[in-house]
Order: structure tokens, then C-alpha cells, then sequence
């Protein structure tokens, strides 16, 4: 811009050197026209000058502004060698990234693999355990039903049982009652045989049953099946006792020693006979004096049920015995056994 207005100035200034040089020989009306084109080159000038300004105002505008650029560039050149090194940074972590995702995807990849393998297994695990549970569930409910029946069939038997319980303490009264009744009763018969010397009798109690041992000398003579008077006496009171007892059953066993008949014994043949005649006899005595037929028995055993072994004199007098059992009458209590 500033070589353009030093040429322009330098042409406007030769024009006027011609023009001076020019004006004495040239005419008015020339020097005229030179003179307004003077004045035009003159405002020309001006014009040039101003806009010179105008350019050189432009100019340092613009000097600022490629300064400012320069500076700019500077800049954007730092920042760029700094994003240089950031984007190397990121690159590199981006690589590292980049390897770890591809280890991390391999290793997804074998875990998966390795997961659907065990979730297979799993599966199967469970389908087996599933039947498991279903046959634990199916025993269970089996178990329960079972269960049930068996509380069913306890509690039938508790009741049984407390029925049983109930039974039992109706037995244990009976007993108690009998036992009690049996003693009463031994005591009855030994008060009303207390006068009889004690080697022709005893009254025990055995089984639950009250025994009366009589002696041979004390009912018959030797081989007779006759009760003697003193014997019937002895009958006579134990019949009182009887009579005031009917619930109870009375059995007459003979009892012989090992000494066989003499074969002049009317009616007899042997020993069997003579005990089970003695019973007979006894039986009698006690129907007479009012005990109930049917609650007496009879029986004879010979020489088979002794009380002593030995055939020594003492041994069979003890053995020729009558045995008087008294049998308190148990209908309640089979009853109760009964049902």
C-alpha cells in the first residue's frame, strides 16, 4: 500500500512540473484545463492520502489480528502437542483397554462355557433332586396316611386300654373282695372248729382257696367209709358256717395212704373206692345239715395225691386225710375275663 501512493505522488508532482513548464506557452484555455485537472489530481491526492490512512489503520488491524492469529497458533500449536500427548495417552490406554476387554472377553467366554456346562450339570442335579423330592414328598404323604392309621389305631388301643384299666381295677376289687371274703371265711371256719384238737384238723388258706384237713380218726374206723359221730359233729359245724355262705363252691377229696384193702372190705375194691365212698359220705352229712347239693362235689384219690412220701406209720396217717376245699364263686370275675 505504501509503494502505490508514493508512485501516485510522484506522477502528480511530475504533472505539475509540466504543467509550470508548460503554462507560458501554452494558451489560457489550456493553462485552464491543466489547472482544474490540477485541482483534481489535487483532490485525488487527498482522496489518496485519506484512504492511505484509511489502509494504514486497515493495516495495523490487521497486523493485531495476524498477531493475535501468530499467537493463536501458538496456542492451538501447544494445546495441540498437549492433546498430542494426551491422545498418545489415550491411545495407549485405549490399547490397554482394549487387551484387558479381549482377556476379559475370553475369559467371559470360558466362564460361559464353563457356566453352561454347570448349569447343565446343575440341571440334571436338579431334575434328580426334583424326582428325589417327589418320592420324599410321595413317602411322606404315605408316612402320613400311615401315621394317621397308627394314631387311629393308638388311640383305639388307648381307649382299649383305659377299658382294660378299668377292667383291671374291677378285678383288682373283685380279688380284693374275694381275697377278703376267703379270709373272712377261714376265720368262720376256724372259730367254729375251735374245739377240735389241732392234729385232727388245720384250716389254710391255699390258691385263694380256704382248705379243711381232716384226719382219718377224727371222721372213719380203719377201712369204713362211715363217719364216726365226733366226725359228724365237726360236719355239722362247718355246715352252719356253709349254709350262711352260699356263694361257695365245696369240693370233698378222699385221700388214702399206700396200704392196700383187705379183701374181705365189703363193696370196695381198692383204695380209689374207699376215698371216693369217704367223700360221698361226707357230702351227705353236709346235704343233711342244709348246704346245697349243687354247690358240693365229690372226688376221690386214692393214694395218689400224698401229702408225705415214705411208707412210714407216721407218713401214712398223715396221708389218710378227707380235704374239705371251700371255692369262693368267680362268675363276676370270669365275667369281667370273658369280655
Amino acid at each position: 500500500m505504501k509503494g502505490i501512493g508514493k508512485e501516485f505522488i510522484h506522477k502528480a508532482g511530475y504533472a505539475l512540473l509540466f504543467v509550470g513548464l508548460m503554462s507560458a506557452c501554452v494558451t489560457r484555455k489550456k493553462y485552464d484545463e491543466v489547472t482544474a485537472q490540477s485541482a483534481r489530481l489535487q483532490q485525488d491526492k487527498a482522496d489518496c492520502e485519506t484512504k492511505l490512512t484509511a489502509l494504514q489503520q486497515d493495516k495495523l488491524a490487521l497486523d493485531k489480528q495476524m498477531k493475535e492469529l501468530a499467537e493463536s497458533n501458538d496456542k492451538i500449536k501447544r494445546d495441540s502437542t498437549h492433546a498430542g500427548g494426551i491422545l498418545r495417552r489415550t491411545q495407549a490406554l485405549l490399547n490397554d483397554v482394549s487387551d484387558k476387554y479381549d482377556k476379559l472377553e475370553k475369559s467371559y467366554t470360558q466362564l460361559l462355557n464353563s457356566t453352561m456346562a454347570e448349569t447343565g450339570n446343575l440341571s440334571k442335579e436338579l431334575s434328580r433332586r426334583e424326582k428325589e423330592l417327589y418320592a420324599m414328598d410321595q413317602n411322606l404323604s404315605a408316612n402320613r396316611t400311615k401315621l394317621e392309621e397308627n394314631q387311629r389305631q393308638l388311640n383305639l388301643l388307648s381307649d382299649n386300654l383305659k377299658e382294660r384299666e378299668k377292667r383291671v381295677q374291677e378285678l383288682e376289687k373283685i380279688l380284693a373282695d374275694k381275697d377278703k371274703a376267703v379270709n373272712d371265711l377261714k376265720a368262720k371256719v376256724s372259730g367254729a372248729l375251735l374245739n377240735f384238737k389241732e392234729k385232727d384238723l388245720t384250716v389254710s388258706i391255699k390258691n385263694g382257696k380256704v382248705y379243711v384237713s381232716l384226719s382219718e380218726q377224727l371222721l372213719f374206723k380203719s377201712g369204713s367209709f362211715a363217719v364216726d359221730s365226733k366226725g359228724v359233729e365237726a360236719l355239722k359245724k362247718l355246715a352252719s358256717v356253709l349254709r350262711d355262705n352260699s356263694d361257695i363252691n365245696v369240693t370233698v377229696e378222699g385221700h388214702t395212704d399206700d396200704v392196700p384193702l383187705a379183701k374181705s372190705t365189703a363193696g370196695m375194691t381198692d383204695n380209689w373206692d374207699l376215698s371216693v365212698l369217704r367223700a360221698t359220705s361226707i357230702v351227705r352229712v353236709l346235704t343233711n345239715e342244709g348246704v346245697r347239693g349243687s354247690s358240693l362235689t365229690a372226688a376221690g384219690h386214692g393214694k395218689f395225691l400224698p401229702v408225705y412220701d415214705g411208707t412210714s406209720a407216721e407218713a401214712r396217717q398223715k396221708n389218710r386225710r378227707t380235704e374239705i376245699i371251700l371255692t369262693p364263686k368267680l362268675d363276676e370275675l370270669f365275667k369281667i375275663l370273658s369280655n
